[in-house]
C-alpha cells in the first residue's frame, strides 16, 4: 500500500493561529488592567438588555405640530432619530416599536424613569438665540436679578466685590470665584469661525461688582435671599432689548440646577411648545442653574445637516464640529457677523462683561439651554467649531443634542413602566439553565457515541463557547452591544450547529474507517468530504440569520445576531482546532491503532479488509493457504467429474 500523502503537514500552525487569536481577543478585553488581575472581573462585563436587567418602558402617543394623525413616513423618521439619541448614550440595546398610528413603545434598558423621559420626551425644536440677559446661579430659593432697561449694575452694600461670578451652561467647570455665592462653578466655551482647532482661554473674573451701565440690569437678592453672608449678583447683559413680558418671566423665574421641567410650571407655560415659538423671546434654565432671557430664533434645529464631536489633532481636546445648510449658514453668517462687530472686541473674553454675554448664543433644545458659546468671529460658510473644556462624555452628549434636537413629531407620554432587575435576573437564569442543560446532554451523547472522540468534540464545544463570550464582552466594551434574551436562545442554538459540525466530520472519519483506510489517511479523505458539508451547512445558518435581521424588528434581532455570530465562530472552530486536533491525534498510538475505547475501533465499526498495516501481514500469510487448499480440492474434483464424464461418454 502506498504511503498516504499528508493534505495538512503542519496542523500545529491552525492551533498556533488559534491561540493568537484568542490572546488577542483577552489583550482588547482586558485593555489597561493585563497587568492588574484583581481587576480584571470589571472587564468581563456583559451588556443585557432589558428582559435581563432593570430598565424602562415608555409608551408615547405621537402627534404632528397641529394636533393631527402623523404619517407613516413621519413615524418612521421618528423612530430614527429616537433610537438614534438614546442610542447616542451607549445603549444600544434600545428598542422603539409602534402600535397602531400613533402610539410608540420604547424600552430602554439600564435607565431609570426619569432618565428614559428626558431621553425619549425631549421632543421640541432646537433654536439658536442670542443671550441677551444671564443671571447666574446664587444658591437662593428666589430670583437673584431684577433687571430693568434703565437700571445700572449696583451691588448691595454687604456684597463682596467678587460676589458677581457668572458660570456659563457649556464644557466642563472652572472653580468658583466666590463659593459663598454661587453653588456652581464656572464654564466657557467659543464657536470659531473656521477649521482651525481653538483652545478657551481662561479668563479671569473681574474685581469689581459692577457691570456697564448701558447694558446691565440691577441685581439686589430680597432680603428673604439673602444667606447670612449676605451676597449679590449682576445680571449681565442688554435689559433695553428684552421686553417687558419677557423681563417680568426673567424676575419670577428660579433656576436649580439639574431641572429641566419644574421651572416652566411656575413661570406659566402650561403649553409645552410656548417656549418653542421661534418668533417670540422666551427665558429659559440651564442644567447649572443659570437663567437667560433669550431672543427670537435665529437658526432652527432643522436647519443643522451635521455635528460631530471630534478630538482636536494640534491641542488634544474635545470639540465639535457643526454644519448648517443652505438656509442656515446665511441666517447664522448674519447672526454671527452682528454680534462679533458689536460685542466681540468690547468683551475681550471676560465672562463678567455684559458684551461677553451679548456676544453669546443658546442652543436652546425643548426650553432649556443646552450651550452658551461666544461668538469668535463671523461664520459665513455654514461651518463651525464649538470649542471649550469638553470632556468626550460631554461633547458626545452636545453633538446628539444637536443631531437628534430636531423631531418631526409632538409626543405625550401615556405611561411608564419600570422593570425591576428581579425580573430579569429570574429570565437570566433560566436562559442560563437551558444551556447548561442543552451542552450536558450534547457531552453525554459525546462520550457515549464517540467514546475517546468525545473529547475532541467537548473541547470544541468549550472553545467555541470562550470564543463567543470573548466577542459578547468585547461587543459590550466597545459597540455598547446588549443581550437579551433571545440573544441568549441564539447561543443555545449554536450548540446544536457546532455538534453538527463534528458529528459530519467524525461519521465521514468513521466512513473511511470502515472503507478499510489506515487512520491517517482516513482523517483527510473524512476531511475532505465533510468540510464542505460543514461550509455549506454553516453558510446557510448564516444567511438565514443574516435576513433574518435584516428583516425583522424588536427581539428576533437579537436572536438573528448571536445566530450569525455563533456561525462564523463555528467555522473558525472546526478549521482551526477540531481539524487539526484529530489530525494530531491520530499520530497517536491510542487512536492510530484503533483502540476499542478511542472511538475509531476497527472491528466495533465493522471496518472490512485489512485496516492496519500489521493485520494485512498476518492475515496474508495465513489466508492463501487455505484459499489453495479449497481451491485445490474444488479443482480436483471438477477434474474427476471431468475425467468420469469424459470415461462414461
Amino acid at each position: 500500500m502506498a504511503a498516504p500523502t499528508k493534505t495538512v503537514p503542519h496542523p500545529g500552525r491552525a492551533l498556533a493561529a488559534l491561540v493568537a487569536l484568542i490572546v488577542i481577543m483577552l489583550l482588547g478585553v482586558l485593555g489597561g488592567n493585563l497587568f492588574s488581575p484583581g481587576q480584571w472581573h470589571k472587564d468581563f462585563k456583559v451588556g443585557l438588555g432589558l428582559d435581563l436587567s432593570s430598565g424602562t418602558q415608555v409608551t408615547m402617543k405621537a402627534t404632528t405640530p397641529t394636533g393631527g394623525i402623523p404619517s407613516s413616513a413621519e413615524m418612521n423618521e421618528a423612530i430614527s432619530i429616537i433610537l438614534a439619541r438614546v442610542n447616542g448614550t451607549g445603549n444600544s440595546g434600545a428598542q422603539v416599536q409602534t402600535e397602531g398610528n400613533q402610539d410608540l413603545n420604547v424600552s430602554v434598558p439600564g435607565k431609570t424613569t426619569q432618565q428614559t423621559e428626558t431621553l425619549v420626551s425631549t421632543t421640541a425644536l432646537l433654536n439658536f438665540r442670542q443671550t441677551l440677559l444671564f443671571a447666574p446661579y446664587t444658591g437662593t430659593t428666589t430670583p437673584s436679578a431684577s433687571p430693568s432697561p434703565s437700571a445700572s449694575a449696583s451691588p448691595s452694600a454687604s456684597a463682596s466685590p467678587s460676589a458677581s461670578a457668572s458660570a456659563s451652561p457649556s464644557s466642563s467647570a472652572k472653580a468658583s470665584p466666590t463659593p459663598s455665592t454661587s453653588s456652581t462653578a464656572k464654564t466657557s466655551a467659543k464657536i470659531v469661525p473656521d477649521a482651525k482647532a481653538s483652545a478657551t482661554p481662561s479668563t479671569t473674573p473681574s474685581a469689581s461688582a459692577s457691570a456697564k451701565a448701558s447694558a446691565s440690569a440691577s441685581a439686589s437678592p430680597s432680603p428673604s435671599a439673602t444667606s447670612s453672608a449676605s451676597s449679590s449678583s449682576t445680571a449681565l447683559g442688554d435689559a433695553s432689548l428684552v421686553n417687558k413680558s419677557t423681563i417680568a418671566l426673567f424676575n419670577k423665574l428660579v433656576c436649580k440646577p439639574n431641572d429641566t421641567t419644574a421651572w416652566k410650571q411656575q413661570i406659566g407655560y402650561t403649553d409645552a411648545y410656548d417656549y418653542d415659538n421661534p418668533n417670540a423671546q422666551i427665558v429659559a434654565c440651564d442644567s447649572s442653574g443659570n437663567k437667560y432671557a433669550l431672543d427670537v430664533a435665529k437658526v432652527q434645529g432643522t436647519e443643522i445637516s451635521g455635528a460631530t464631536a471630534t478630538l482636536s489633532t494640534t491641542n488634544n481636546e474635545w470639540e465639535i464640529e457643526l454644519t448648517l445648510n443652505g438656509k442656515g449658514a446665511a441666517a447664522f453668517a448674519t447672526l454671527t457677523s452682528d454680534l462679533y462687530n458689536k460685542y466681540y472686541a468690547a468683551a475681550d473674553g471676560n465672562e463678567e462683561s455684559s458684551d461677553y454675554w451679548l456676544d453669546t448664543f443658546a442652543i436652546v433644545l425643548d426650553g432649556n439651554v443646552v450651550s452658551a458659546p461666544e461668538i469668535d468671529g463671523a461664520i459665513v460658510g455654514g461651518d463651525s467649531q464649538i470649542t471649550g473644556d469638553f470632556t468626550q462624555a460631554s461633547a458626545t452628549q452636545l453633538q446628539n443634542q444637536l443631531k437628534y434636537g430636531s423631531l418631526p413629531l409632538n409626543f405625550k407620554i401615556l405611561s411608564v413602566q419600570s422593570v425591576s432587575a428581579e425580573l430579569g435576573r429570574a429570565q437570566l437564569d433560566g436562559g442560563l439553565l437551558a444551556a447548561a442543560i442543552g451542552l450536558g446532554l450534547v457531552v453525554i451523547y459525546s462520550f457515549l457515541y464517540y467514546r475517546g472522540l468525545g473529547l475532541v468534540s467537548v473541547s470544541s464545544l468549550i472553545i467555541a463557547g470562550g470564543i463567543a463570550m470573548l466577542a459578547v464582552v468585547l461587543l459590550t466594551k466597545y459597540q455598547s452591544f446588549t443581550l437579551e434574551l433571545s440573544g441568549i436562545a441564539g447561543l443555545i442554538v449554536a450548540i446544536g450547529i457546532t455538534a453538527d459540525s463534528f458529528v459530519v466530520f467524525f461519521e465521514r472519519l468513521r466512513d473511511e474507517v470502515r472503507e478499510g483506510k489506515q487512520l491517517r489517511p482516513a482523517v483527510e479523505a473524512g476531511w475532505k468530504r465533510a468540510r464542505r458539508t460543514i461550509l455549506v451547512s454553516d453558510t446557510v445558518s448564516f444567511i438565514a440569520a443574516l435576513l433574518l435581521y435584516y428583516f425583522s424588528i424588536g427581539e428576533v434581532k437579537g436572536f438573528a445576531y448571536t445566530l450569525g455570530l455563533t456561525t462564523l465562530i463555528d467555522i473558525l472552530v472546526v478549521f482551526m482546532f477540531t481539524k487539526p486536533m484529530v489530525t494530531l491525534l491520530a499520530r497517536t498510538k491510542f487512536y492510530g491503532n484503533g483502540a476499542p475505547l478511542s472511538g475509531l475501533d476497527p472491528a466495533r465499526l465493522g471496518a472490512r479488509g485489512p485496516w492496519r498495516s500489521s493485520v494485512p501481514r498476518a492475515a496474508a500469510r495465513r489466508r492463501p493457504d487455505s484459499v489453495t487448499r479449497n481451491t485445490a480440492s474444488r479443482n480436483t474434483g471438477s477434474r474427476n467429474t471431468g475425467s468420469r464424464n469424459t470415461g462414461e461418454a
